[in-house]
């Protein structure tokens, strides 16, 4: 390790050299100066690109999770050559080294030093790949989930006690559109697409997918939503979470399930909650002092000293051009007891009046009320709390937009409803091992246990390109010396002491 400090702080002391602007001088011609080019080839120095990929083998090791798939999920009768896991972990390993479609496992089956890195002869190809997804049916798919689930809770298991405070389960339903037209399962949706609708459930502790249900396009969000949070539900209470919380939009507020959620006392629930007729005469009928102003945190705080805000460009095109436009003033909150139809049991609605003025061009046309309804089995919070954290449900669009746009996870190349949710899965578990690998890392007790648990957080909330380039993308060469397979690092970034300190746990 002393020697990984020394090798550290050159590197840091060369690049802050570099970067260094109070020796700038004038120059008269650009910076970008290399001039003799040349390339060559070396038969003895191999490497690759993506050295952070074994690291991640190891962590898939540690926590069992290449034994618990090749134990549990049976869909190979001959092992000529590669196991189910071998299968899977090619799925992961693809998203994790930077590739954006099964086309890209072609990449890495032709690079012998990625070969060489995992130490296997080959992975299988795209075709292949395919074919293995189509093997899965719904009791694979069930058991496949079921894999993750148990690996998933040995990682926690790990975790400080406060970990198990609560556990916030978002879900949410995203349209995977497809251009293809012999996709079977697929249909239209609402958005006038053609394609799927997948049903997701994270956990906001961490990000992580804890499930993902494939359905077709015309399928409503809420549609096995209930079934999905139980399953999700059990998964935390045997982890030994002390409150479980379920959010999600107007879709997921299933009346019919709310009273045997109630009836657990560790379960709380925050759902939006259609605003219809009668709820808006319950509304206006509230007296005046039931209402008081809703005051939202700020955002962000300002670090240094606080900027001149930019021109609303489109703010003034809309008056320009006279567009009608909705403007917020302000927003009440009140509450009141309510019983849904099919409930037994009394439920606590907060609603949101939303003050508008509706303008046109520069002129204020009438102003407009608008109510948004939350329903919810928490008694003890106040108004404005139970209304924030229903909002914060709204951060899982982020954690969506990264499995769809950069983990590529919801997309369907296959061709059918079910080949296409295990590809969503196999390849979502990239998702999944980078929460893993930032769970992982220890917060050592004692002076430095502050910082650990800093970096840990960080290192969780990393979008997935910005992981992947921190300690995935990492230059190394492969060797093999002394019945030992190297990755010897040839390059330097500031997030290396994070990277080193979970190899260390691995390697116990």
């Amino acid at each position: 390790m002393s020697i990984f400090r020394r090798w550290f702080e050159k590197g840091k002391s060369r690049i802050s050299r570099r970067l260094d602007k109070k020796d700038d001088t004038l120059t008269f011609r650009p910076t970008y100066s290399a001039r003799n080019i040349q390339f060559e080839v070396s038969d003895k120095i191999h490497g690759i690109t993506c050295g952070g990929i074994g690291a991640m083998h190891l962590l898939a090791r540690r926590i069992g999770l290449i034994d618990a798939i090749d134990q549990r999920l049976h869909l190979l009768k001959f092992h000529l050559p590669y196991h189910e896991s071998d299968h899977v972990l090619n799925f992961a390993y693809n998203a994790l080294c930077n590739g954006t479609c099964l086309q890209d496992i072609e990449l890495r089956r032709n690079d012998e030093n990625y070969l060489d890195a995992l130490g296997t002869r080959r992975i299988p190809d795209p075709t292949t790949a395919g074919d293995f997804c189509r093997r899965f049916t719904l009791e694979h798919i069930d058991a496949f989930i079921d894999i993750v689930n148990e690996v998933r809770l040995k990682v926690w298991a790990r975790q400080p006690d406060d970990f198990f405070d609560c556990a916030k389960i978002d879900m949410d339903g995203i349209i995977v559109e497809t251009t293809g037209e012999c996709k079977e399962g697929m249909d239209m949706s609402y958005k006038r697409t053609w394609g799927y609708h997948a049903l997701a459930l994270t956990l906001a502790n961490t990000g992580e997918v804890l499930s993902i249900v494939n359905r077709p396009g015309n399928r409503p969000s809420h549609e096995g939503a209930a079934e999905e949070a139980d399953r999700v539900v059990q998964l935390c209470r045997k982890a030994g979470f002390r409150l479980i919380v379920l959010r999600g939009d107007t879709d997921f507020s299933q009346t019919r399930y709310l009273d045997g959620w109630d009836s657990d006392p560790r379960i709380r629930f925050y759902y939006g909650y259609d605003s219809k007729q009668n709820l808006e005469e319950i509304a206006d009928n509230l007296p005046k002092s039931a209402w008081r102003p809703l005051q939202r945190p700020a955002r962000y705080s300002v670090k240094t000293q606080p900027r001149r805000r930019r021109t609303n460009v489109k703010e003034q095109v809309v008056k320009e051009r006279e567009f009608e436009n909705l403007r917020l003033l302000s927003e009440d909150v009140a509450e009141f007891d309510y019983r849904p139809a099919a409930c037994r049991k009394t439920y606590r609605i907060v609603v949101v009046r939303k003050n508008i003025s509706v303008e046109k061009g520069e002129q204020v046309l009438f102003p407009h009320e608008r109510y948004f309804f939350y329903i919810t089995n928490e008694r003890e919070c106040t108004a404005d709390q139970v209304v924030f954290e229903a909002n914060d449900r709204c951060n899982q669009e982020n954690h969506l937009a990264q499995l769809k746009g950069a983990v590529r996870a919801l997309h369907a190349p296959l061709d059918n409803l079910e080949s296409n949710w295990a590809y969503m899965l196999m390849t979502a578990l990239a998702w999944n091992l980078k929460a893993w690998w930032a769970l992982m890392l220890p917060e050592t007790p004692g002076r430095w246990q502050e910082k650990h648990r800093a970096e840990k957080q960080w290192a969780l909330k990393l979008e997935f390109k910005t992981f992947l380039n921190a300690f995935m993308l990492l230059p190394c060469q492969i060797l093999k010396t002394g019945g030992k397979l190297v990755y010897r690092l040839l390059g330097w970034n500031p997030h290396l002491p994070i990277f080193f300190r979970l190899l260390d746990v691995l390697r116990c």
